[in-house]
């Protein structure tokens, strides 16, 4: 497997997961701020779209912090409906699964800018899928927090890691993604 192509399949399984956690909570759970006054799942959806959306948009030619983004707008309370942030959220997502897919491990030594900064594509890569992985981990934090007892797992359920290595499957990124859908 290369590089880009294990990189897509973490965006992926992290784009995946997201999903799977919005779609446990209600549409007025999504604006439901965190603990201590903290961003909403409607927020960090916001926020993750604009961020992706604005990187990988013309990628290669263009600086990653776009002029039409606006950013602090993305932490301000929204009356989106939950099509309305879906449809945000897809589109930033085509924008990054299509960038990434025309890339190959020859290009990650090229380069990108980000805010003025000259970043190597893989660099700029990594940065942004951690980027992702961390509001990701806040949006399942969020949903899991609110559906308390009826929430259901993303990953090994809770007692059964024994079972689970007891299978002959080898987990990947893309696998996990493609159960995470089914669900």
């Amino acid at each position: 497997m290369s590089v880009v192509s294990s990189l897509l399949d973490e965006y992926k399984r992290y784009k995946a997961l997201a999903e799977a956690a919005i779609g446990q909570v209600s549409d007025e759970e999504l604006a439901r701020l965190g603990p201590g006054g903290g961003n909403s799942i409607d927020i960090l959806v916001r926020h993750l779209a604009g961020n992706l959306k604005s990187r990988f948009t013309d990628f290669r030619t263009s600086d990653g912090e776009k002029p039409w983004r606006h950013r602090d707008n993305e932490f301000e309370t929204a009356s989106l409906t939950r099509p309305e942030l879906m449809t945000e959220w897809d589109a930033a997502w085509e924008t990054v699964i299509a960038e990434v897919s025309q890339l190959t491990d020859a290009d990650l030594n090229g380069t990108v800018t980000v805010r003025r900064q000259p970043l190597r594509i893989d660099e700029a890569l990594h940065r942004s899928l951690a980027h992702t992985a961390y509001h990701v981990g806040q949006i399942v934090y969020l949903a899991k927090e609110m559906r308390g007892d009826s929430w259901r797992t993303l990953s090994i359920p809770k007692g059964k890691s024994e079972e689970y290595n007891r299978q002959a499957t080898r987990e990947t990124a893309a696998a996990h993604a493609d159960m995470l859908k089914r669900r």
